[in-house]
């Protein structure tokens, strides 16, 4: 089951690197705001985008597995039916805790392929929305 409780979202909240697979170059859109609000709160954000080099000043990274840090929390910002590969790529991690998929986006499928792997699952919700509201 998906974490719902705020208890476990405040600890997961307390975790410092998030790996951002599908942040955004592009000022005013979500997968941009989110995580640069995420890293004005003292978060180590790791940008995930293939089509760029760079992003919030950080390195960005092609994929989840090209990610030379360790990395706590992996936040998706990509569609749905692109979840199931980013959860295996994060149960091939030895790092990774937390999968997180930002408003909108879940599989079940692979919600559950995660947590079998021994990892926290959040679907449909928002980290800086979560943030707020429990920091």
């Amino acid at each position: 089951m998906p974490v719902e409780d705020d208890e476990t979202l405040a600890e997961i909240l307390d975790y410092e690197t998030i790996a951002v697979v599908g942040c955004s170059s592009t000022p005013g859109k979500a997968a941009h705001e989110i995580p640069k609000y995420l890293q004005e709160h003292g978060y180590r954000i790791v940008p995930v985008n293939p089509t760029v080099d760079e992003v919030l000043g950080e390195r960005a990274y092609d994929s989840l597995a090209d990610v030379e840090e360790d990395v706590d929390v992996v936040d998706v910002f990509r569609p749905s039916e692109e979840v199931a590969g980013i959860v295996e790529e994060a149960l091939a991690r030895e790092d990774v805790r937390v999968v997180w998929t930002q408003l909108g986006i879940e599989d079940d499928e692979a919600a559950r392929r995660a947590e079998e792997g021994g990892l926290l699952v959040v679907q449909d919700r928002c980290l800086k929305v979560e943030h707020g509201r429990l920091k």
